[in-house]
């Protein structure tokens, strides 16, 4: 097997993401143990609430600018494949909204929340070093990944729509992926919790029940390092309360999108993808691109 018939194998890239709006494909994809991956990134994101889908805002016309720096390390975990990784995004905001019958403008740059990820694959992908992972073939992979998100960002409680979000979030997920020879498809679903926002709009304090979310993608590889996939997505939930009065927000929102993935050399690889609202009741109704690029070092390279 050419060794850039590897790569494909373990192309990992972490993403500046949304709440709840993901659409990461090959989470679950085993990895060699001991590589460590540096990726930078660029994102646009044009049309409605990006940053927080149940704010009160009506006719938003945003524009987000964001890169991303993040590293990420693949581990074996009692004798399971498993990933660590930071995500940190700065990004620049700018454009209009209706907020409470008033058209309002914002202009804002600053870092948005970090994330932090752990990952590991409890059922068919066992950790491999790079000179035994020539030998392993995906059939069916079952694993689960944890991420949380702090309260990092930029934040004005004197402005509605802002980069960070000054709270926590936690999130749980469990995936599956089946492979049938270039083919596969995944599916994985989890559960968002969040921490109260007591510095809210006007010092008022927010709340926000969990948000439900499914993802799909079908993923093929066409040898040599190369894959895309297509991209979707379902969220629910999410409604919010602000100083005990409980908002009509609840999201059931969907997304679809595409990936492709290019190798570029034995260390260097990079990633297109694109993303768009398809059925939106609050918020959501925007689109994304971007791309990133990833260099990957140590494991035996």
């Amino acid at each position: 097997m050419r060794i850039v018939n590897f790569f494909a194998m373990f192309f990992v890239f972490v993403t500046f993401r949304t709440q709840g709006q993901e659409l990461e494909p090959r989470s679950y994809v085993n990895t060699p143990v001991g590589l460590n991956f540096l990726v930078m990134g660029y994102g646009l994101t044009e049309g409605g609430v990006a940053t927080d889908p149940s704010l009160p805002l009506q006719d938003a016309q945003l524009q987000v600018h964001s890169m991303f720096f993040a590293y990420a390390r693949s581990l074996d975990v009692l004798g399971k494949s498993a990933k660590f990784d930071v995500v940190v995004p700065y990004a620049w905001l700018s454009g209009d909204a209706k907020a409470f019958g008033q058209t309002r403008e914002r202009r804002v740059d600053g870092f948005a929340d970090p994330r932090f990820r752990f990952s590991i694959n409890l059922f068919g992908a066992p950790a491999y070093p790079l000179d035994d992972f020539k030998h392993y073939r995906q059939d069916l992979v079952i694993g689960t990944v944890l991420e949380v998100t702090a309260p990092g960002g930029q934040y004005d409680a004197d402005k509605l729509v802002n980069i960070g979000t000054n709270r926590w979030s936690i999130k749980p997920e469990i995936g599956i992926a089946k492979s049938f020879g270039p083919l596969t498809l995944e599916l994985a679903g989890g559960v968002r919790f969040f921490s109260e926002n007591d510095e809210f709009f006007g010092g008022q304090l927010r709340e926000q029940e969990p948000i439900y979310s499914v993802q799909g993608h079908l993923v093929y590889s066409f040898g040599y390092g190369i894959w895309a996939a297509v991209d979707g997505t379902f969220y629910t939930g999410g409604r919010t309360t602000v100083d005990g009065s409980k908002s009509n927000d609840r999201l059931e929102n969907s997304r679809m999108g595409a990936t492709l993935a290019l190798p570029v050399n034995r260390y260097n690889s990079v990633k297109i993808y694109y993303s768009t609202g398809v059925s939106t009741r609050i918020g959501s109704d925007f689109d994304v691109a971007g791309i990133a690029w990833q260099y990957r070092f140590g494991g035996g390279f």
